[in-house]
């Protein structure tokens, strides 16, 4: 399979919260061959790379979400600018002039620039908010937006941005690494056993809406009704402003397995397991306690009578923005764990945690 194709596929589709389609698509093509692929109303994608399941055999889910953090055309005004809205959580500082992709009433894009008033004329609004922007297409009247580049109210909006790769260094840059990086992580894991006896049946989903309020897990939780949950994240790496002693998720360190975060407490003897699977394999992680964020997980957990759950999460620096970093040898190590975590798990194992 080849990695880096797929996830510069993955984070360069459209893919606001509600509109994952296109990304739904990409992700078929790079389901095992032979696998059975259902798709449900929510743009929910569920993967289920041995075809039929053993019904007696526990159920191990394998999640990450399909959208990313987006915005919405909320209005159009007499000059022809765009007032939107947030669909998840911006640092409103790192949109101005931003270009942007607007997908209009004929599913084609339309490329935009985030605007804000000049300096020449004086900043006098206070603190910056989405509020003072607007996104210039340039159009110059209500009338040219709507006939001629057919925009109007709810168009999803993401951010037009190219992915690179520098192989010498390891790095990538791009969009969406919050949570392409796991959705390719998921379609690697179920390649990677597809054809390997486990003790426990396994289901992939690509999950929608998460960053609007984890909202296609709860659908996916319903529907699956797994015994135990992976969910993958992108995950904010903390190594360029955080103090020395409070770093806990570093670029190439590893996936970053977190503790707690403002949804959940991570299952302490699945936490455990991993951790000690990880130390005898010599995968490298990092552990974090967090104040603050929430992933799929919070869903899953609380879900049907409960669901031991973990989070493995790719450091990535700068998510919620339009260019964000990150690395393959994180990426490889979370694959790579996740693979053995399956293949390791069964029913003694799950009832014991």
């Amino acid at each position: 399979m080849d990695s880096i194709k797929m996830i510069k596929d993955l984070a360069a589709a459209f893919g606001a919260p509600g509109f994952e389609d296109d990304v739904v698509a990409i992700a078929r093509q790079y389901a095992p061959t032979g696998s059975k692929i259902v798709e449900d109303n929510l743009r929910n994608l569920y993967i289920c790379p041995k075809n039929e399941e053993n019904p007696n055999l526990p159920t191990v889910l394998i999640d990450a979400h399909s959208d990313e953090t987006s915005l919405m055309v909320q209005a159009i005004k007499p000059n022809g600018t765009l007032v939107f809205i947030s669909l998840g959580d911006w640092v409103p500082n790192v949109l101005p002039s931003q270009k942007m992709s607007i997908k209009n009433l004929d599913g084609q894009f339309v490329t935009g620039v985030v605007a804000t008033k000049p300096p020449h004329f004086g900043i006098d609004e206070g603190p910056l908010s989405i509020h003072h922007m607007v996104i210039d297409i340039g159009a110059s009247s209500k009338e040219e937006v709507e006939n001629d580049f057919k925009i109007a109210p709810a168009c999803p909006i993401v951010p037009a941005t190219v992915f690179e790769h520098d192989t010498q260094r390891d790095i990538m840059i791009s969009k969406a690494f919050d949570c392409r990086l796991g959705c390719a992580a998921v379609l690697e894991v179920l390649e990677n056993i597809k054809d390997t006896p486990l003790g426990v049946n396994i289901v992939g989903a690509l999950s929608a809406q998460e960053e609007v309020g984890i909202r296609g897990a709860k659908v996916v939780a319903n529907r699956v009704k797994p015994d135990i949950a992976i969910c993958f994240e992108g995950t904010p790496a903390d190594d360029t402003f955080a103090e020395p002693h409070l770093i806990q998720t570093r670029l190439k360190h590893g996936p970053m397995l977190r503790h707690i975060d403002r949804g959940m407490i991570t299952h302490p003897r699945f936490m455990r397991f991993t951790l000690n699977l990880a130390k005898k394999l010599g995968i490298p992680v990092q552990e974090a306690v967090r104040t603050g964020g929430s992933t799929n997980g919070a869903a899953y957990h609380l879900s049907n009578l409960g669901i031991p759950t973990i989070v493995i999460g790719q450091p990535v620096r700068y998510i919620h923005s339009p260019h964000s970093i990150a690395c393959m040898e994180d990426y490889h190590n979370t694959v790579r764990l996740a693979t053995e975590m399956v293949k390791a798990l069964n029913a003694e194992i799950i009832a014991s945690l």
